[in-house]
């Protein structure tokens, strides 16, 4: 229980890394959403300034730098404060890690600017972005006290229809993510124009590359919408007194539900500001909730395997009679 204390301080710290990444994020989508990319045409400098005037797209896309900076900065400190006082080998690589990903990230948003938003670079630093936030809510949930405080279910570790689930959920999530980047940096955003139809037909009666990727990506919130609802039925049918598991799905299906009727206005409302940036975040949010449930089934699942390996067999010799 005293490192636990002591150490709670730092858990807050990983919480505040993860707001500020959910900021950053909401910078970044209002960058791609007011087409301010190239409001400021130089970088690591803007106009050759460290602070120039913030006005027009300047201010997001100047505003954004200055968020991925404060976050660049956090995800270094976080990560030498959980090496210098966090024992678990796992959680100090895991930081360290995550400051790789956002100094990449750094690098790629540069190269976006200097390229002047070449598509494939932009979508990675768009998906790498992703990878980031998830990294962070992960580094939060295992200094958090939930974690500490686990309690392993027999019935979860032994479900392994939701083993499955949990695993295929949060790949199949950064797949629809990759279409959805694809989409807005294409442009192709409303390259089908109406909903839940295609052109007025369930599937479209032509193709270009914009209607292929904005169909993909329709598809795939299908898909995800399957695939959750599954996942959340079998955690209410089967393990409805494992209360953080049961929050954990009643979250994810809140976000589910939140981005589908999000995707929808944005094509029936064309495009507003708000809306599209929201339903990037709250794609990042689908995305985290889903690897947060795939690491917690997984942690049932080791720790079912660690107690097998803890009880004696029933040959073991000091069973014998002597």
């Amino acid at each position: 229980m005293a490192e636990v204390k002591s150490l709670s301080w730092l858990g807050h710290l990983t919480k505040t890394t993860v707001l500020m990444t959910l900021v950053l994020l909401s910078a970044g989508a209002l960058v791609t959403s007011t087409g301010s990319g190239l409001a400021v045409p130089d970088w690591p400098l803007s106009y050759g300034q460290f602070f120039p005037p913030m006005i027009g797209g300047i201010l997001y896309e100047h505003g954004h730098r200055l968020i991925a900076g404060a976050v660049a900065l956090l995800a270094v400190v976080q990560a030498f404060l959980i090496w210098k006082y966090e024992t678990r080998l796992l959680v100090k690589r895991l930081a360290w890690f995550s400051v790789v990903v956002v100094l990449t990230q750094a690098s790629l948003g540069g190269l976006t600017v200097l390229l002047r938003l070449p598509p494939q670079v932009s979508v990675s630093h768009a998906c790498l972005a992703q990878i980031f936030f998830s990294v962070v809510v992960i580094l939060a949930l295992m200094m958090s006290k939930l974690w500490k405080n686990f309690k392993w279910s027999e019935s979860v570790a032994k479900d392994r229809w939701l083993q499955a689930l949990a695993t295929l959920l949060p790949l199949a999530f950064f797949m629809q993510l990759i279409f959805g980047a694809t989409m807005r940096h294409l442009g192709a955003g409303l390259a089908i124009p109406d909903f839940p139809l295609s052109f007025g037909h369930w599937v479209p009666s032509h193709f270009t590359l914009a209607i292929l990727i904005h169909y993909c990506h329709r598809v795939g919130a299908l898909t995800m919408v399957v695939l959750a609802t599954l996942t959340v039925i079998r955690v209410y049918q089967k393990h409805v007194f494992n209360m953080s598991l049961m929050a954990m799905a009643g979250l994810l299906s809140a976000f589910v539900a939140l981005q589908i009727m999000m995707g929808a206005m944005i094509i029936w409302l064309k495009k507003p500001v708000f809306l599209t940036t929201s339903h990037l975040v709250v794609g990042a949010c689908c995305l985290a909730t889903s690897v947060v449930i795939a690491v917690w089934v997984r942690r049932h699942a080791s720790e079912k395997i660690s107690q097998d390996r803890e009880v004696p067999s029933p040959l073991h010799p000091q069973w014998v009679i002597q």
